[in-house]
């Protein structure tokens, strides 16, 4: 009974030090560019702050109104920055863990979506940052009411930048959660093509949820996920074997 319960914790307590070995490499290989980045981090908050800076008056300028965002804001991005470039190591770490588990056609599948996810993610923040701040920073300087001056605080503005990528980094995964549902079985291309008119609805709402109260950040949130959607509908009819794509239009 003993080396049959000792036998069976053998596997356990490998699978526990697999872990443990995946964490410390993903932990060390963003350390790693965390202290790579570090020096440069006032710099990357520069680079980061110029959408905002472009947009203000002549002379307009970024403040600091708590004694330690100075030195805080750009650590905070530093980190993110860090996170977001090491972000494939760390995939990479949770994929060498799960993948001897998985059967050949999951690994098939996984690779493309891991590799989707990860680029359209990078996409959404791209977008947001080259796009979509400058046009809701030109928006909000020029509804700016005569006599008041602009100035945002350092890590508001940060806070308020990150959301935004979060955001949209998000909403760009669109297409690979449509067809990680058509592969579940839960949905069907016929029936997200059916469903369209709520689905635009629905998008609708979740980009005035998630974006600040104005009408450019919410559209140009919303018509983006709408063609995403579409790309979703024709990803999750390649992948979804055809018998089933089209039985439930039957």
């Amino acid at each position: 009974m003993t080396d049959a319960a000792s036998d069976a914790e053998r596997p356990l307590i490998a699978h526990l030090l697999e872990l443990r070995m995946r964490l410390l490499r993903a932990s060390i290989g963003l350390l790693l560019v965390l202290a790579c980045l570090l020096p440069f981090a006032n710099t990357l908050y520069a680079y980061l702050a110029q959408p905002l800076l472009a947009k203000l008056p002549k002379g307009g300028q970024l403040i600091a109104t708590q004694v330690a965002s100075p030195f805080f804001a750009p650590m905070k991005l530093a980190f993110f920055a860090a996170l977001l470039i090491s972000m494939p190591w760390l995939l990479y770490q949770a994929w060498a863990f799960v993948a001897p588990g998985l059967y050949k056609r999951e690994k098939r599948l996984a690779l493309p979506l891991l590799s989707s996810a990860l680029l359209l993610f990078y996409a959404g923040c791209a977008f947001a940052y080259y796009l979509v701040l400058p046009m809701v920073f030109g928006f909000l300087a020029r509804v700016t009411p005569a006599g008041v001056a602009m100035m945002t605080d350092i890590a508001a503005y940060l806070d308020f930048v990150l959301v935004l990528f979060l955001a949209f980094g998000l909403a760009f995964e669109l297409p690979v959660a449509l067809v990680i549902l058509a592969l579940l079985g839960w949905v069907t291309p016929a029936q997200l093509r059916e469903g369209r008119g709520y689905a635009i609805v629905g998008i609708f709402i979740v980009a005035a949820v998630l974006t600040p109260p104005d009408v450019v950040s919410q559209l140009m949130l919303a018509i983006p996920m709408c063609l995403l959607y579409e790309a979703g509908i024709i990803a999750a009819k390649w992948v979804t074997p055809r018998s089933q794509a089209d039985g439930a239009s039957a």
